[in-house]
């Protein structure tokens, strides 16, 4: 395990952080020192040097350490509501008044409990905010200034104390009580795990470098080679000792990495004869803050079946956990769909949970990757899962975990859930309706808790996850046949982002298809345009499959379509079912409130089958329902199904 290193700015807190490292596993290595403020400083410097994994300090002395960009993380020694008791009940001691006039110098972090703690306690409470560590000196000159009947007590670190004592004041030094310590350390030994691993994951890809029977070749943004592996080193009958430090251009010509370097533009799947063999190539680009740094080409014996990286890339991305759209990627300029990117960015600006509603196909997870990073959780993990992809006895393994020996097939170590590697991040829960009345009694217990158990455990794990779920589905009428629970409902809806569908923002349409064309252009090779007409045309088709639809749509219009031109009548020639001759401007758009009245229902079905020539598909996306449903009030109304 890496060391763990506490920097005590003063002694209390230094014999309180022995006490707890005497209570630690002995496995964990730790270290104490005493020191503050620009001392403490010096003395990370100089760990980064050493097997430190993270710091623990305090105060002003633990911001001095972040803002002076030390290379090791630094968790804060917290300030809890027993810790702000203490302090509090220590002045009116001190003072021998029960309601003593308290100056206070702490950083903003705490501020509000301070003041609510205080006013409960009946203590006048002044606060001189600290906003950096480097901030001592403006607080020291401001209570300089004062007059010692100004306050009773002052509370402050030691710097600020020394001239509080010299200008005639009672002083009192923060307080950290055993609890707040015990969970620095905790939080501390979570950071130092999460990096172990990232060296060991580290480690691995470059064991995989060196072991992959792939030829790997990296270069930096100057075209300078900077990796070759063995097996390029075989492919190209060269040393890396001799090519590593030349540009490519001098050494191997055949690839032409300037598109890449320059528009971030892939090679895949190119070939070239290098001596007797041929060689398949890709490049990629390196790319870090959205800045191009370098490229990587990969090299394959075309003559070999070679399949490692492909797995290995498919596992890592799998396990990222990273959310890739953001609103930029929500298209449309329509009222109804900039109503609803207003509404979600403000929702990213809170920490609630929020349940997203609409039909198939209208961006439901796309809305929630964009809230996710646009919220404070934004660094840290958007875990997503279909709760109707998976039956409810595995669907509550992924979610929950479980340890070893949890049931038939569970490996040896156990795995954790997906509630556990969103932590500190969001988990998306899509067609949450489709979740089993136990899976929700189970997760309306993380919501209130913030506590997962693994299956076969007896142990709570603390979570913290923010929730956003999302339905195709009424939930209200799912609630009265049964279906789900209300109380998560009500736990779930918090904030509410209903999405529109695609006919309800018409004028979204040319400018989706345009995009979508352009994409699907570029990746098959394609020039297709499609005139105003045809843009008309499509606006004129109801869409039940929304969005996603129309995108297949455009999709198979490139790739099948022998015209350079679409036209109307193109439209209809390609239209998506060969036994569906419906034209898109002959269609109308049934709307469908799954509230309305019963009388009403029944002719809103009906007007629906006839509009999408009874294919059941597209009557229940276009009424808004699923088939399952759409089947049942069929069976209600005594409608034929057939």
């Amino acid at each position: 395990m890496p060391k763990i290193v506490l920097i005590a700015p003063d002694k209390q807190v230094f014999l309180q952080g022995k006490q707890v490292i005497g209570e630690l596993d002995p496995e964990i290595e730790t270290d104490l020192f005493l020191a503050r403020e620009d001392r403490a400083v010096s003395l990370a410097r100089k760990l980064e040097n050493s097997d430190t994994a993270v710091i623990i300090s305090r105060g002003g002395t633990a911001r001095m350490i972040v803002e002076a960009n030390i290379r090791i993380p630094v968790v804060e020694i917290p300030v809890t509501a027993e810790d702000l008791v203490f302090m509090m009940r220590e002045a009116k001691r001190l003072t021998q008044k029960e309601h003593p006039r308290v100056l206070i110098a702490v950083f903003s972090n705490w501020l509000r409990d301070a003041m609510t703690v205080a006013e409960v306690m009946g203590i006048e409470l002044t606060v001189f905010p600290r906003s950096s560590g480097a901030a001592t000196d403006n607080t020291i000159a401001r209570i300089a200034r004062l007059a010692p009947t100004d306050f009773d007590i002052v509370i402050a670190g030691k710097g600020t104390l020394i001239t509080a004592a010299k200008r005639g004041f009672k002083t009192l030094p923060p307080s950290t009580g055993m609890v707040a310590m015990k969970s620095a350390f905790l939080e501390a030994q979570r950071v130092a795990l999460g990096r172990k691993l990232e060296k060991e994951h580290a480690q691995r890809f470059t064991t995989l470098v060196q072991s992959s029977s792939e030829g790997i070749i990296s270069v930096d943004q100057d075209k300078v080679i900077q990796v070759l592996n063995p097996a390029a080193e075989h492919f190209l009958n060269c040393s890396a000792d001799e090519i590593i430090g030349q540009r490519l251009d001098d050494c191997l010509p055949f690839a032409n990495i300037d598109p890449c370097l320059e528009k971030a533009q892939e090679t895949i799947g190119q070939t070239v004869q290098w001596g007797k063999s041929w060689l398949s190539f890709n490049i990629a680009p390196i790319s870090v803050d959205n800045a191009i740094t370098g490229a990587i080409i990969t090299l394959q014996d075309v003559t070999r079946v070679q399949e490692m990286e492909a797995r290995y890339r498919n596992e890592v991305l799998a396990k990222k956990f990273v959310a890739r759209y953001t609103f930029d990627h929500i298209a449309g300029s329509s009222q109804r769909i900039e109503e609803a990117r207003r509404i979600a960015a403000e929702m990213a600006a809170v920490d609630a949970s929020v349940l997203i509603s609409g039909e198939s196909g209208t961006g439901k997870e796309l809305f929630a990757q964009s809230i996710h990073n646009a919220s404070a959780r934004r660094n840290g993990p958007f875990v997503a899962l279909n709760c109707a992809a998976l039956p409810p006895n595995l669907l509550e393994s992924e979610l929950f975990g479980y340890v070893e020996g949890a049931f038939t097939g569970a490996t040896k170590k156990g795995k954790p859930g997906l509630f556990e590697m969103a932590h500190r991040g969001t988990i998306f829960l899509d067609e949450i309706s489709e979740m089993d009345k136990y899976g929700q009694s189970r997760l309306l217990r993380v919501l209130q808790e913030k506590q997962v158990m693994r299956l076969g455990d007896d142990k709570n794990i603390p979570v913290d996850v923010r929730i956003i779920a999302a339905t195709n589905r009424n939930l209200g009428t799912a609630i009265d046949e049964g279906l789900f629970r209300q109380d998560l409902y009500y736990r779930l809806k918090v904030l509410t982002l209903k999405l529109p569908p695609l006919r309800a923002r018409t004028g979204d349409i040319q400018l989706l298809a345009e995009s979508f064309a352009r994409k699907y252009n570029q990746l098959h090779g394609k020039r297709l345009k499609i005139t105003r007409d045809a843009f008309d045309a499509l606006a004129r088709y109801a869409w039940p499959g929304n969005v996603r639809e129309l995108m297949f749509f455009i999709e198979r219009l490139v790739v099948i379509a022998n015209e350079k031109i679409v036209t109307p009548e193109v439209i209809t020639k390609y239209w998506e079912d060969s036994d569906d001759d419906i034209a898109p401007h002959a269609l109308k758009k049934p709307s469908f409130s799954p509230a309305a009245p019963e009388e009403n229902e029944r002719d809103r079905i009906l007007a629906a089958l006839q509009d999408c020539r009874h294919n059941k598909k597209r009557a229940a996306a276009a009424l808004g329902i699923d088939r399952s449903t759409l089947y049942r009030k069929l069976r209600q109304h005594g409608i034929d199904a057939g």
